[in-house]
C-alpha cells in the first residue's frame, strides 16, 4: 500500500466539519470508484473496542477517546466502556466547537482556503502526466477537471476520499464525532473545542505544495488500492488495534510526508496541551469527554503520552482488551 496511507490517515486528523465542507464537492464532482456493495451486518453485533484512555491528576480527569470521522450505520451502538466515560463526563470536547458545524458560512471558509492565493491553477501546479490521470479520473465519473481546477491538491485529495469513502458505505453524518456531539446536545451537556475553524483550514492551507502533490500523485497512480486501505484503517479502528492503526495511519505520514504530519499532527496537539492541562488543573471534580482524530492519540507525538509525559496518570480503558481468565486446573482423576 505504501505511502498511500498517508491520504487515509487524514480521515483520522481532520475534523468532522472538514469531512462535511468537502462532501459536497466530492459527490458533485468527485468520486474515484463506482459504487461497492456495502456489506450486510453480522447477526452477532460486536461494538467497536474503543481507543480510550482515561487521564487524572488526583481529583478530576479526561477521558481521550479516538475517533474515526466516517463510519457507518452498523459502527452503533458504541461500547459501555465509552457510554461509561460519556456518562461520568460532565462536559465534551471536540477538535472544533459543535456550533461550527452548523456555521452556514463554514462551507464557503473552507473552499476560500482551498483555493490558490496568487494566480496559479491546479493544472498548473500538477506535472502533465498526473493532470492526465485526473482529467480522466474525473471524466470516469461524470465530473471534470475545470471543477477543481481552482483548488490546490491537499484539498482534493480530500475530496477523492470522501467521493470514494462515500461509494464504501461511509458518511460523515455517522463519524463518531457527530454521533457525540448530537448525544450531548440532547442530555444537556456543554461542548467546546480545542481549536477554531480557522486553525484547522490554516494547518491543512500550510502543507508544502510538493507534499500536496506527492499525496494526489499516490492516489492517482493506484486508485484500485485505496478501498483495501480505507478497509484496513477501518477495521483497526473498530478492533482497537493501537499498533496496527499507527503503522497504517501516523507511521506512514512520519515518513512519507514528514511536513505534512508536523503540521497537521504534531503542531496541533501542542496547541491543545495547554487546554487541556488547564482542564485537569482546574478546581473541582468535573471530568471531560475529549474526542478527537484517532491520529492525534498515537506514538510519541500524541497526546496520550505527552499527557504522561507531563506526570498525569494515564490508563487505557478497554475491558475488550482484558485476557479472559485462565481456567482454574482440575486435579487429575
Amino acid at each position: 500500500m505504501r505511502s498511500i496511507r498517508v491520504l487515509a490517515a487524514m480521515l483520522l486528523a481532520v475534523s468532522q466539519v472538514a469531512a462535511a465542507a468537502v462532501e459536497p464537492v466530492a459527490r458533485h464532482a468527485l468520486q474515484a470508484v463506482p459504487s461497492q456493495p456495502v456489506p450486510s451486518q453480522t447477526p452477532e453485533y460486536v461494538p467497536p473496542v474503543p481507543l480510550l484512555w482515561k487521564v487524572s491528576d488526583g481529583d478530576n480527569a479526561l477521558y481521550l477517546l479516538g475517533s474515526f470521522h466516517l463510519l457507518k450505520d452498523d459502527d452503533y451502538p458504541l461500547s459501555a466502556d465509552v457510554e461509561q466515560a460519556f456518562a461520568d463526563a460532565e462536559s465534551l470536547v471536540f477538535e472544533i466547537p459543535p456550533a461550527a458545524l452548523n456555521d452556514p458560512a463554514a462551507p464557503a471558509k473552507f473552499l476560500s482556503a482551498a483555493a490558490y492565493d496568487d494566480q496559479r491553477t491546479l493544472s498548473a501546479v500538477l506535472p502533465p502526466r498526473l493532470r492526465e490521470k485526473l482529467r480522466r479520473l474525473l471524466t470516469r465519473q461524470g465530473g471534470s477537471l475545470a471543477r477543481v481546477d481552482g483548488y490546490e491538491p491537499w484539498f482534493v485529495n480530500l475530496s477523492l476520499l470522501m467521493g470514494l469513502s462515500r461509494s464504501l458505505g461511509f458518511s460523515a453524518e455517522q463519524g463518531l464525532d457527530r454521533h457525540l456531539m448530537a448525544r450531548a446536545e440532547a442530555e444537556g451537556k456543554p461542548a467546546g473545542g480545542l481549536e477554531t475553524f480557522e486553525d484547522q483550514l490554516r494547518a491543512l492551507d500550510s502543507i508544502p505544495m510538493e507534499e500536496q502533490v506527492a499525496g494526489l500523485a499516490d492516489f492517482l497512480d493506484r486508485p484500485q488500492e485505496m478501498p483495501a486501505t480505507l478497509a484496513a484503517l477501518h477495521q483497526a479502528w473498530r478492533d482497537g488495534d493501537v499498533v496496527e492503526l499507527d503503522a497504517l495511519t501516523r507511521l506512514e505520514m512520519l515518513q512519507k510526508t514528514p511536513e505534512t504530519y508536523r503540521t497537521v499532527n504534531v503542531a496541533r496537539n501542542e496547541a491543545w496541551l495547554p487546554r487541556l492541562q488547564d482542564r485537569l488543573e482546574a478546581p473541582g471534580d468535573d471530568d471531560t469527554l475529549v474526542v478527537v482524530g484517532a491520529l492525534h492519540l498515537l506514538g510519541e507525538d500524541g497526546l496520550v503520552e505527552k499527557l504522561r509525559d507531563r506526570g498525569y496518570d494515564v490508563e487505557r480503558i478497554c475491558r475488550a482488551c482484558e485476557a479472559p481468565a485462565s481456567p482454574t486446573p482440575q486435579p487429575p482423576l
